[in-house]
């Protein structure tokens, strides 16, 4: 083995470079980011403890809510000056099991994801329409333009009781309509079909504004001189359509699809407001499905809990899965 002499103190060759990364390694990344950014870290921190208190403690305690078998008759609560503990028992994966193994839960799942499908569709194809017209050169544009954006404005318990007076099978708009049309009335909220129809239609005049915006903005980011060149070389109105405006707006499109899948899953109150889940309870969705469960007849807030974890997880898996395909497309979304 070979030493040097270093200050007359012989020395291994491996010594010197182990004690240089030793001094060069320092503090952890965690701690220079705190010494860094100390000022962004204090701005962020009252944020995180809100979102701890108001998020992050009802979701572990929904949690631990569904793995017991917790309901308004053996959950505690006070009443006057008496105190009445709770009586109910950890259960483990019951519920879960339970849920998943009923014929309930996959068809609320498969209308839930039929519903979703179909709105989302019908959001990203009208409102990209409706981005590529008024992104020409328009007479009253803007005008159009706050026309179609008041839907968006309008809350949606709003909308929904309007939608349904407009609905009302004796003296809806819709049918006075038909009537003078020479047809006769519908039933849209006594029928399952027609009601599907019904809260499909008022979920899409909702949310179409929304993403008539965002792809405006994004057709607006595409330079105007990729479809000038596209036109020079012949490339007609289809043809610039599928190869610049589809690919320009793909990151838009990505963010605007997920974000209005997680929406219009999680969309309670078009379908409470108006169909109340009717007929009978044709039109629920999981989400009003486990509000149901926490809120009506003999609550079961455990079952209720699960319900709501069950969503939550299925929305997370979609989420990231929808992220790595996108990654694996070379999109940095």
């Amino acid at each position: 083995m070979s030493w040097r002499s270093r200050g007359g103190v012989p020395t291994r060759p491996g010594a010197a470079a182990g004690a240089r990364g030793r001094r060069r390694a320092g503090p952890g990344r965690l701690r220079r980011s705190f010494g860094t950014h100390w000022y962004a870290w204090a701005m962020v921190a009252p944020v995180l403890a809100v979102m701890l208190v108001l998020i992050g403690w009802p979701l572990a305690r929904g949690v631990y809510l569904s793995l017991t078998d917790a309901t308004e008759a053996n959950i505690g609560r006070t009443i006057g000056v008496n105190v009445i503990p709770s009586t109910y028992e950890f259960v483990g994966l019951d519920n879960y099991l339970r849920i998943l193994t009923s014929d309930l839960f996959w068809d609320k799942l498969l209308w839930t994801v039929i519903w979703t499908v179909a709105c989302v569709a019908l959001h990203y194809g009208v409102g990209l329409a409706l981005a590529v017209m008024l992104n020409r050169k328009l007479r009253f544009r803007s005008v159009y333009r706050v026309l179609l954006i008041l839907p968006w404005a309008v809350p949606a318990f709003v909308a929904a009781f309007v939608w349904r007076y407009l609905y009302n099978s004796d003296y809806g708009v819709i049918n006075g309509m038909l009537k003078l049309a020479g047809l006769g009335p519908v039933g849209w909220l006594d029928d399952p079909v027609t009601a599907k129809v019904a809260v499909i239609a008022v979920n899409v005049w909702i949310g179409v504004p929304f993403m008539m915006v965002a792809l405006l903005g994004g057709l607006q980011s595409i330079p105007a001189e990729l479809y000038e060149a596209a036109e020079v070389d012949g490339a007609g109105p289809w043809q610039r359509f599928r190869a610049i405006t589809l690919p320009g707006l793909r990151q838009v499109s990505s963010t605007v699809i997920l974000l209005g899948t997680i929406w219009t899953f999680n969309m309670f109150p078009i379908i409470f407001l108006v169909t109340r889940g009717g007929p009978g309870s044709e039109t629920e969705i999981l989400v009003t499905y486990a509000f149901r469960e926490a809120f009506t007849g003999i609550r079961d807030y455990s079952g209720s809990a699960a319900w709501g974890v069950i969503i939550l997880l299925m929305l997370v898996v979609l989420a990231v899965g929808y992220r790595r395909t996108l990654r694996s497309q070379g999109d940095p979304w």
